[in-house]
C-alpha cells in the first residue's frame, strides 16, 4: 500500500497530467491552425474544436480524456494531407499524448497504445525512423522519470516511518525511564525509609510505631489516584491529607494555588518526603508547611526547627533529597532548594508556570 508521500505523489500527477496534455496540445494546435492553408481552413478549424473538446475533459476526466486523446492523433493522421501536410502539428499532438499517457497509465496500456499510434501517424504521414526514435525515447524517459519520482516518494515515505518508529521508541524507553525513577522515588519514600529506620534503631524501635510506618507505606504503594493527569488540582486540598496524616504537629498555610495534577502529586510526594525526613531525622516534632501562589506557579516551604544536617555531605546514592525531592520536581519542570543549619531546615518546592 503507497505511504503518504507517494499516494499525495500519485494524487497530484493523476490531478495534473490531463490539464497539462490539454492545454499542450491546445497551444500546439492553435499554431498548427495557423500554418493551414486557406482553403483547408473549415477544416482546420473542426479539428481544433475537436481538440479543445478533448482538452475539457482532460480537465475533468481521465477516460473519456483517453478516448479523446487517440481520436485527436488519429484526426490529425487521417486529415493530414487535407490540411497541408503539416506533419509537424501532427507530430507535436502524438508526442505530447504519448508523454503524457505515461504519467497517467500503467505500461501494459500505454505500450500497446503508443505503438498503435506510431503505426497510424506512419501509415497516414509516412514512415521515418527518427519520429519513432524520438517518439519512443520521449516515452522512455517520461516512464522512467516517473519511476524515480515515485521510488523517491517511496523512500520518503520509509524514512518516515523508520523515524516515528524511532521516536516511538526513544518516547517509550523516556516514559520507562520516568516510572523506574519515580518508582525509585517512592520506594525510598515508603520501605526503604521504614527499614532503614530499623536498622538504625534495631531492637529499640518501637513494634508499633514500625507496624505504622508499614502500614502506610502499603497504603501508599498500593493505592491509586483517580485523578486525571491534566486537570487543575488545587494544591492545598492536596496537601491536606497529607498534614493531617503526619504524627508530626504540623502547622499549615496555603493559597489557593491550581496546578495540573501532575505537578500536584509531585508537590505532594516531595512534601510528604520532606515531612517524613522531620519525623525521622530532625529530632523534633513539629513541622510548618506554607503554600503560596507567586503569580506564575506556586511556591511551597516545609521548615522545622530541627538538629539540621549538612546538605552537602548528603550522598548521591541517597534518593531522600535528590530523588524524591529534586529530581521529582525538575520532572514536572519544577524545583527544589533544600537548606539546613541548626535550628532551621527549609524545604522550597516551586513550580512556575510554563
Amino acid at each position: 500500500m503507497p505511504g503518504q508521500v507517494e499516494s499525495e505523489l500519485l494524487t497530484a500527477i493523476a490531478r495534473f497530467a490531463g490539464p497539462v496534455r490539454g492545454v499542450g496540445v491546445t497551444l500546439i494546435s492553435a499554431f498548427g491552425v495557423l500554418s493551414v492553408p486557406t482553403d483547408a481552413l473549415p477544416l482546420g478549424l473542426g479539428l481544433f474544436g475537436l481538440v479543445l473538446l478533448g482538452a475539457v475533459a482532460d480537465f475533468r476526466s481521465p477516460r473519456p480524456a483517453f478516448g479523446l486523446a487517440i481520436a485527436r492523433v488519429v484526426a490529425l493522421c487521417a486529415a493530414h494531407e487535407q490540411i497541408g501536410g503539416t506533419g509537424q502539428w501532427t507530430l507535436n499532438v502524438l508526442t505530447t499524448t504519448a508523454i503524457t499517457l505515461q504519467w497517467e497509465w500503467a505500461p501494459k496500456i500505454t505500450v500497446p497504445t503508443t505503438a498503435a499510434l506510431l503505426v497510424v501517424h506512419g501509415t497516414a504521414v509516412g514512415w521515418d525512423g527518427t519520429t519513432v526514435l524520438r517518439v519512443v525515447v520521449e516515452c522512455v524517459l517520461a516512464r522512467l522519470a516517473f519511476r524515480l519520482l515515485r521510488r523517491s516518494s517511496r523512500r520518503v515515505d520509509e524514512l518516515r516511518t523508520r523515524r516515528a518508529a524511532l521516536e516511538r521508541a526513544e518516547a517509550v524507553a523516556l516514559e520507562r525511564r520516568r516510572r523506574e525513577r519515580e518508582y525509585l522515588a517512592l520506594l525510598h519514600d515508603t520501605a526503604s525509609a521504614t527499614f532503614l529506620v530499623v536498622a538504625v534503631n534495631g531492637r529499640e524501635a518501637d513494634p508499633a510505631e514500625v507496624a505504622g510506618y508499614a502500614r502506610r507505606d502499603l497504603d501508599l504503594l498500593t493505592g491509586t489516584s483517580g485523578v486525571p493527569r491534566d486537570s487543575a488540582v488545587d494544591v492545598g486540598s492536596s496537601l491536606r491529607a497529607v498534614v493531617e496524616r503526619s504524627p508530626l504537629a504540623v502547622e499549615a498555610s496555603w493559597d489557593t494555588a491550581l496546578v495540573p495534577a501532575s505537578v500536584a502529586l509531585a508537590l505532594v510526594r516531595a512534601v510528604r518526603e520532606a515531612l517524613t525526613n522531620v519525623e525521622r531525622h530532625a529530632g523534633t516534632g513539629a513541622a510548618r508547611v506554607r503554600v503560596r501562589a507567586n503569580g506564575r506557579g506556586v511556591e511551597v516551604w516545609v521548615t522545622d526547627a530541627g538538629r539540621g544536617f549538612d546538605v552537602g555531605a548528603v550522598s548521591d546514592h541517597r534518593r531522600g533529597i535528590r530523588g524524591s525531592v529534586v529530581e521529582r520536581m525538575a520532572a514536572v519542570g519544577g524545583s527544589a532548594e533544600v537548606t539546613s543549619r541548626p535550628g532551621r531546615t527549609t524545604v522550597r518546592l516551586e513550580w512556575p508556570r510554563g
